[in-house]
């Protein structure tokens, strides 16, 4: 990954045009992403297209599965895209799928970090009760 480039700056590209960038660089449709991150085709589509923001803990988790650093994606400042996912090199196939299975399993540690966090809460609330 580079630095900021022409391409993506913030005065060239929106978030949106980055997130697809950087998700057509992973070599995911909108549909794979959608189903990784756990939310509607819409949704992702809403994003790419400028018309919604994903929440705080999404973009944590498209910058992991993406490849690129969260400030990328907002700022397009740090670590991202150099050319379009049309123009850049393609990773050899075993790569590709390695990356892949990283992305996968990023995702779903995100997911129990989640299931995590909320069932700490409920326990949480459930001590205060008994107290």
């Amino acid at each position: 990954m580079a630095e900021t480039s022409s391409w993506f700056a913030a005065d060239v590209a929106t978030f949106g045009d980055r997130l697809a960038g950087a998700r057509e660089a992973a070599g995911l449709s909108q549909e794979d992403l959608a189903q990784r991150l756990g939310v509607r085709l819409t949704t992702v589509q809403a994003w790419e297209e400028d018309l919604a923001e994903p929440r705080g803990n999404r973009l944590q988790m498209l910058a992991g599965m993406l490849n690129v650093s969260l400030k990328w994606l907002l700022t397009a400042e740090g670590d991202g895209l150099d050319v379009p996912a049309g123009e850049a090199p393609r990773p050899a196939p075993a790569a590709a799928e390695a990356l892949a299975d990283l992305a996968r399993l990023q995702a779903q540690l995100a997911g129990l970090a989640a299931e995590i966090g909320a069932v700490e809460r409920r326990l949480r609330l459930l001590v205060q009760q008994e107290v």
